[in-house]
């Protein structure tokens, strides 16, 4: 699990490509990676990725098929810049909300506007079957960020970006046709497709 407060900005130095498996080595900062383990999971743009060999302040994860089809880390390429996040651990403050790290779907950036103390990012949902579970003010994760959504109109939703968010992640360099990840809150989720089960039940019944 993690919260959507990226810890920082990490590089990609290094792509093996393999049959239907993608590896990444990453090269993250010292202060940050000192503490890693083999086997710890890491958010690579709100996917979460498990460590597999640690070479000074580089991690190497190896990315499969599924996830190289619903994300945008298959179209990483070396020298892109990624969000990244390490596992929430019991007793963490939690300044986001609690996301899997199970990137559902990619969205596209159709417009950026920027102003002079904040961003306001349209996406567009390229699954509309997903648009049910998008709610004003709900939460939404995009590239590992945990976001609130601030309209909705059609198949298209907007974020607004704070300073900080933009000074410490990715998201300041996107713009329109960029592809972005997003994972929707597993809660609203839950909640919504319960609701359809129950009033389908009842409608059969």
């Amino acid at each position: 699990m993690f919260t959507g407060i990226v810890n920082g900005i990490a590089t990609i130095v290094f792509i093996e490509k393999k049959i239907k498996m993608d590896t990444l080595t990453v090269k993250l900062w010292s202060n940050f990676s000192k503490t890693l383990q083999l086997g710890d999971s890491i958010s690579h743009n709100g996917c979460c990725l498990t460590i597999k060999h640690i070479h000074q302040n580089n991690i190497i994860c190896d990315v499969i098929e599924e996830t190289l089809k619903k994300t945008n880390l298959g179209m990483l390429k070396i020298g892109d810049k990624i969000n990244v996040e390490r596992a929430l651990k019991y007793g963490d403050e939690i300044g986001g909300h609690i996301i899997s790290g199970h990137v559902i779907s990619t969205v596209e950036v159709s417009d950026v506007q920027k102003y002079d103390n904040n961003h306001v990012i349209w996406l567009k949902v390229n699954d509309t079957k997903l648009m049910k579970y998008l709610f004003y003010k709900g939460f939404i994760c995009i590239d590992g960020i945990s976001l609130t959504i601030g309209d909705i109109v059609n198949n298209q939703f907007c974020v607004n970006i704070i300073p900080q968010t933009l000074l410490s992640t990715t998201i300041k360099s996107k713009k329109n046709g960029s592809i972005l990840n997003m994972e929707i809150d597993l809660y609203t989720q839950t909640i919504v497709d319960t609701t359809e089960r129950f009033l389908k039940k009842n409608m059969i019944n």
